[in-house]
């Protein structure tokens, strides 16, 4: 009795290619930082591993490079990696990654239609857990195991967060248009091979 694979080649290949985005992402704009909270575009990128590879190999993927950013390699925020990003304050923001990619994977797998409106969905939604989840973690992390700057508040970490906020809404915008033709086009090119094989 021959068992499925649980791995086709082509997963191989993404799960590495959006481990390397996630880095490239982390880091392009990393050096503007506002209140510790480097600049980056992972959350885009969480989210476009979810809406184009689904719901469990873009978790998957986040996992990978999470695991692999732990073990030493200096993939996150600043070229920074090791178990130390563990005490991080922004550690929730890495955490949450994981999670937007699997519903915005979810959210593209229960659509009939995978249309531009629900690539906008998957996008929105992403950024809302992970600004709900990395923000909150972030407070919890300065009262508790990191040191906070004097005066610091909930309000002040939600503050930090809106020059970010602002910068996702639109390219998450964009990372929608973008997934919403990529998912069509590899589709219709998957079909065109069935039917040639």
């Amino acid at each position: 009795m021959t068992t499925k694979p649980k791995f086709k080649t082509i997963d191989l290949v993404m799960v590495p290619l959006f481990v390397a985005l996630m880095a490239i992402g982390a880091n392009v704009t990393s050096f503007l930082v506002i209140g510790g909270v480097p600049i980056t575009l992972q959350a885009l990128f969480a989210i476009m591993a979810g809406a184009l590879l689904g719901s469990k190999l873009g978790a998957t993927s986040m996992i990978v490079y999470l695991l692999v950013g732990l073990v030493g390699a200096p993939i996150f925020a600043q070229f920074k990696g090791g178990l130390s990003t563990l005490v991080s304050p922004t550690f929730g923001f890495l955490l949450s990654f994981i999670l937007i990619a699997f519903v915005a994977g979810k959210i593209v797998e229960k659509s009939s239609i995978a249309s531009l409106k629900t690539f906008l969905i998957a996008s929105y939604t992403g950024l809302v857990i992970t600004y709900v989840l990395g923000t909150n973690y972030m407070y919890f992390a300065y009262t508790t195991i990191a040191q906070a700057p004097e005066g610091f508040t909930y309000g002040m970490a939600w503050g930090w967060m809106i020059a970010p906020l602002i910068k996702d809404i639109i390219v998450a915008a964009i990372g929608a248009v973008i997934c919403e033709r990529v998912y069509h086009a590899t589709r219709k090119n998957a079909a065109k091979y069935t039917v040639a094989s």
